[in-house]
């Protein structure tokens, strides 16, 4: 695998890492039809975890079997692949070295009441990662909840052992809880605060959603005012949450969110990309669509990062 300049010049960013760790970020970037780029874009399938199996694959029972998503990816020619333990225990074997896989190593669901304090399960470790032959860890905080800290606090120590390891990590950075608003979620300061908080706990790539220009707390909207940090559009927005983890030398990644039609997640891709992201992480979006409208949308979306469309 020769590493072309663009990826090169990332993992520069990464002053600290050793060997092991840039060869699996290295791996991630050089994967699929996007490899060599300093694009991505990632299939995550924890949804059966958040959401409830029906909830996530009803609307395509191939997506029942873990098989189904391995392939997909790799047809697709994505990235990487993201999921809990049992789901890549599932396909580990039979698609080993056929892509980057990332071990997501903790996970909420849809039965726990702590609105205001959410939080989220260990459900696996840098060793079980190591095990698997995955290339990172994937752990979600939620940045304004009352249990952010404790999460917080989890993530710092398996960031110390995975980049021992020579592990990458990945880190959903997702505002919830505490006295945030639901708009509040995605507005651009919390967005941005987020993925910066996520920089700072030491996350090789980073991943949140697209921000709108909703702006969450009053001091912060004092200083975008002050400062004219232009947020009026889709690429603007994200180009400032880019230039929030260390002005650029993060990967820094955006979620599909809930199922829109194409017309709608094809104009958000270029958003993203005119803004300078990295990439997409793409769940529902993808694998809730029959397996060729699929790949016929992800190839799409491939082309859009690649500025073909």
């Amino acid at each position: 695998m020769k590493i072309t300049q663009r990826v090169k010049r990332i993992l520069d960013g990464y002053e600290s890492d050793c060997p092991g760790t840039k060869a699996n970020l290295a791996r991630i970037l050089m994967q699929g039809k996007l490899g060599g780029t300093g694009k991505l874009v990632i299939l995550p399938v924890d949804q059966g975890f958040e959401h409830g199996p029906a909830r996530s694959f009803a609307p395509n029972p191939d997506a029942y079997d873990p098989h189904y998503h391995f392939k997909l990816a790799i047809d697709a020619g994505l990235s990487a692949y993201a999921a809990p333990l049992g789901m890549i225990e599932a396909g580990a074997d039979t698609f080993a070295g056929q892509i980057p896989t990332i071990l997501k190593v903790n996970s909420s669901n849809s039965l726990a009441r702590d609105k205001e304090g959410p939080s989220q399960a260990l459900t696996g470790s840098v060793q079980e990662a190591v095990r698997l032959g995955c290339s990172a860890i994937g752990f979600t905080i939620y940045p304004g909840s009352d249990n952010a800290f404790e999460m917080m606090g989890q993530i710092r120590e398996m960031t110390e052992e995975a980049k021992a390891y020579g592990l990458a990590v990945v880190v959903w950075s997702y505002p919830r809880g505490g006295d945030l608003t639901k708009k509040g979620e995605t507005a651009v300061d919390i967005c941005a605060y987020a993925a910066h908080m996520a920089a700072l706990l030491g996350a090789h790539i980073i991943k949140v959603k697209p921000p709108t220009e909703h702006l969450e707390l009053e001091a912060a909207k004092k200083s975008y005012e002050a400062n004219k940090i232009a947020i009026g559009t889709l690429a603007e927005r994200i180009e400032h949450v880019v230039k929030s983890c260390f002005n650029g030398r993060r990967i820094v990644v955006f979620s599909g969110g809930e199922a829109k039609d194409l017309d709608g997640l094809y104009n958000e891709i270029r958003g993203l990309r005119d803004g300078g992201a990295n990439g997409s992480i793409i769940g529902r979006n993808t694998f809730q669509r029959p397996r060729e409208d699929a790949l016929a949308m992800l190839n799409t979306i491939i082309d859009i990062y690649k500025g073909k469309a």
